[in-house]
């Protein structure tokens, strides 16, 4: 007996391939100007400057640990992962911003 499920192919609500309603979708629906002004002004930014400040953020709060400010610590200890993110927003925006609507 064949498994019904290897034979659906989702190719998107309205019927039309993934990749086009994508596109479609694209160009429908752009970005608004703050995005847009944020989008400039981080895709200036090298893409090592979150990781680097990351890392600095670390050695702070280990820094911090050692000198028994453990409050201190845990509070700078969670910039780290915000900063990475931002980062990878960053890499994102480089590569593939909002009003890119070519693959």
């Amino acid at each position: 007996m064949t498994n019904q499920m290897e034979h659906v192919h989702d190719n998107g609500s309205d019927g039309m391939s993934p990749s086009y309603a994508h596109h479609s979708e694209a160009t429908q629906h752009g970005e608004g100007v703050v995005a847009k002004a944020i989008e400039t002004q981080t895709a200036k930014l090298p893409s090592d400057t979150f990781l680097w400040a990351a890392a600095g953020a670390i050695a702070a709060s280990l820094a911090l640990q050692v000198m028994g400010r453990k409050g201190e610590s845990t509070f700078v200890a969670q910039w780290v992962p915000t900063l990475l993110i931002l980062g990878l927003y960053n890499k994102i925006v480089k590569v593939a911003g909002s009003d890119r609507t070519s693959a």
